[in-house]
């Protein structure tokens, strides 16, 4: 800016010049398409910029083709049937996705906006038609497009790593057990993430057979890592001495001084040995910090099997843990679970629970291991989403004689 000799500012010469950009000008070369039609769509004007976009001269268009003409044949029909006569209704028709031809007859894709300019009297006279270059947009939409395809393939991967990676985690299935019923299933939470549950049924020496259900800490690979360690750990613990407590402790030293650190892990579990004997069978079990198996007794009553101790495995370099003895008749079930199905949300939002757990199966017995594992999976299905974390259930129970058990 610049001061006259009152010490008022005037426009410099730079600003002068840019006020004699003519408005022809400007709708000739103006970052847009711009073209007028008659009502029957012959143009009758049209700017330097959409004819540069088209390739055209002049002559080849005004007077001689009408806007249907520059579309594709899809686009004419669209504009034919929807296109005017909406805009014939409403006066205004905007940001609608057309396709122009070229003079080479390549396809410009473009948005589209028409305004019927009217006269004194309220008649139409014409239509004003703005084109914008949806060239870039197009292509963003190809690359969101090819983004997103990209995104659910690599998804797919992933998921199907995790579930390969889950099944190693996992017994491909139970092994039989003379004298007695077995049944397990697994809920994964995620279809992304490897989960940290984890169980196991095996042969132990002579007629003894070895079990265990657990949960680590966290998720993904590293959670992978803690939970094939602490398998592998506790059943070779079992081969070497048949306490359980002290194959809980086993594993205890070896996550305590194996993730002593940053990045400390640790889990819960519930392991034991299964004597079958006569009728029925002896089970030792101890429990590290997990929620305590329910037993199923045939004459309906149903308790918590609770040993002493119970600390968290791994968390503690001196964690205390013991075992209980219990008696198994015929018609009795024992189910081991992981807090995924305590924990999960009801329809009503609050938190399942252990005890709700027991008086949800109480009315079940006598009934087999696979009977109470597929009660118990009914529930997980009613809670919907409100199931959060992984579950793994186990039972295995003494069939009643001839079978009558639910």
């Amino acid at each position: 800016m610049m001061c006259d000799a009152g010490g008022r500012e005037t426009a410099g010469p730079e600003f002068s010049a840019l006020l004699e950009d003519s408005a022809e000008d400007l709708y000739e070369h103006a970052p847009c398409g711009y073209l007028s039609t008659l009502l029957d769509g012959t143009i009758a004007k049209i700017n330097a910029t959409l004819l540069g976009w088209l390739g055209y001269e002049r002559e080849d268009v005004v007077g001689r083709r009408r806007f249907a003409d520059l579309l594709t044949v899809g686009g004419r029909l669209y504009h034919e049937t929807h296109f005017a006569p909406l805009l014939r209704m409403q006066g205004e028709l905007g940001g609608v996705a057309f396709e122009l031809k070229t003079a080479v007859g390549d396809r410009l894709p473009v948005l589209v906006t028409s305004t019927l300019k009217t006269g004194r009297d309220g008649r139409a006279q014409l239509i004003r038609t703005t084109v914008f270059d949806a060239s870039d947009r197009r292509a963003y939409e190809r690359e969101l497009v090819r983004a997103r395809d990209e995104a659910e393939r690599e998804r797919d991967r992933v998921q199907r790593l995790a579930r390969t990676l889950q099944q190693t985690l996992l017994p491909p299935a139970l092994p039989e057990v003379p004298g007695m019923e077995v049944a397990a299933y697994y809920h994964p939470a995620s279809t992304d993430q490897v989960g940290g549950d984890f169980y196991d049924l095996f042969p132990l020496t002579g007629e003894t057979w070895g079990f265990f259900l657990g949960d680590v800490s966290g998720k993904g690979a590293g959670a992978a890592v803690v939970t094939s360690l602490a398998r592998y750990t506790l059943r070779a613990a079992a081969v070497h001495d048949a306490d359980p407590a002290t194959a809980l402790r086993t594993l205890n030293t070896v996550l305590n001084r194996e993730y002593l650190g940053d990045d400390p892990r640790y889990c819960t579990v519930v392991h034991g040995r299964i004597r079958p004997e006569g009728t029925g069978a002896t089970v030792t079990l101890a429990t590290g910090g997990h929620p305590p198996p329910l037993l199923l007794r045939a004459d309906g009553e149903v308790s918590f099997l609770r040993a002493l101790g119970g600390q968290l495995v791994g968390a503690l370099p001196n964690a205390r843990f013991a075992s209980v003895d219990v008696r198994l008749e015929p018609g009795d079930t024992v189910l081991l679970y992981s807090d995924g199905l305590t924990e999960a949300r009801t329809n009503g939002r609050a938190r399942y629970s252990e005890e709700q757990l027991r008086a949800d199966l109480t009315g079940l017995t006598p009934a087999t291991a696979p009977a109470v594992v597929r009660a118990a999976t009914d529930l997980l299905a009613g809670f919907g989403d409100g199931v959060e974390d992984d579950t793994a259930l186990l039972a295995f129970g003494i069939p009643r004689p001839g079978g009558d058990a639910q």
